[in-house]
């Protein structure tokens, strides 16, 4: 008998392309998705796949999503806090109310796509409430398996299709190429020794790999009960990953250069702005101005051991979509 998967965030980047590995794959598929059209539209035909609008915080709408089903994965999240989305409601309230819904359905298998370096420490209140989203499965009797990816990369994420404009000039800032910086003394041993700008490491990872491990957790049985850090197998400074972009986009101006914001000054901003009620008007809020200048590295031995993980790398990943973003 076919096993029905449920899948929330359906026809966001990472559930469009978890949809397609598990249909890929001869699951059955129920997604919820906000609107039934446009999901449609981004969506694959398929008669294994179901679409359910509704919200994800409504009770009536989860558990027809999850009714009957073997196992429910969980790809919803937000960057940034938008009219009536706040970190708390879709990191923590979702997850709490996703849950439960599975519990009453008799659902026990459950995959939470979370992220990299969240941590009930973090200064960024999106660090704060994923962290507190992944301690709710843990605490549930549930079979669990928690993902944390890095940066996703492909065809369909908002951050590239921006940075794509930057390239090109078409966006702000038009003549550079930016990214969050951070500051460092030059000998941490020394008093009153000279501060400088460094930036952030990443390990860009694409979205059909994060798919693939959600989808293979689904077949191992070892996967239950265990938190796995998914990694790209190439390590690049923001402004190496800024320079090969736009060295690969068609139409990017190739004369623009990578130019550091510091984090501190940009973070001190969004908050500012956000206070008197002009936070949309920037690019970018408090949290994202913190986190883009922090590493984002990690090893994904435990992926590789369990699950056989093989990530691609990201310059010849990218080079097969840069023409299509």
């Amino acid at each position: 008998m076919t096993q029905t998967i449920a899948v929330t965030g359906a026809s966001g980047f990472v559930g469009r392309a978890l949809v397609a590995e598990l249909l890929q794959r001869g699951y059955s598929v129920r997604g919820l998705v906000r609107s039934r059209d446009k999901a449609a539209r981004a969506l694959p035909s398929s008669p294994d796949l179901r679409l359910i609008e509704a919200d994800i915080l409504d009770p009536t709408g989860l558990a027809g999503l999850v009714a009957g089903v073997h196992a429910v994965i969980n790809t919803v999240g937000i960057i940034r806090e938008a009219a009536g989305q706040t970190f708390r409601k879709i990191h923590v309230d979702a997850n709490r109310h996703l849950i439960a819904a599975a519990r009453e359905a008799g659902v026990r298998r459950f995959i939470l796509i979370s992220a990299l370096g969240v941590t009930p420490e973090g200064k960024a209140e999106y660090q704060r409430t994923k962290y507190e989203g992944e301690q709710l499965l843990r605490k549930s009797d549930l079979d669990w398996t928690i993902l944390r990816p890095g940066l996703i990369h492909g065809q369909h994420s908002s951050f590239f299709q921006m940075a794509k404009g930057w390239c090109s000039g078409a966006k702000q800032p038009w003549f550079f190429l930016p990214y969050f910086s951070r500051g460092r003394l030059s000998d941490e041993n020394v008093p009153g020794a000279a501060i400088y700008r460094e930036p952030a490491s990443i390990q860009p990872i694409a979205v059909e790999d994060v798919a693939w491990a959600a989808a293979e957790c689904l077949a191992r049985n070892d996967s239950i009960g265990e938190v796995y850090n998914l990694t790209g197998p190439e390590t690049l400074t923001w402004p190496e990953l800024l320079n090969f972009m736009c060295e690969t986009i068609p139409g990017s101006n190739t004369a623009l250069n990578p130019l550091g914001i510091p984090s501190e000054l940009a973070a001190m901003k969004a908050k500012i702005a956000k206070a008197v009620g002009l936070g949309k008007l920037l690019p970018f809020d408090e949290g994202m101005a913190i986190m883009g200048a922090l590493d984002s590295v990690a090893g994904h031995d435990k992926a590789k051991a369990h699950l056989g993980f093989s990530p691609r790398a990201f310059r010849d990943t990218f080079k097969t979509y840069a023409d299509k973003i």
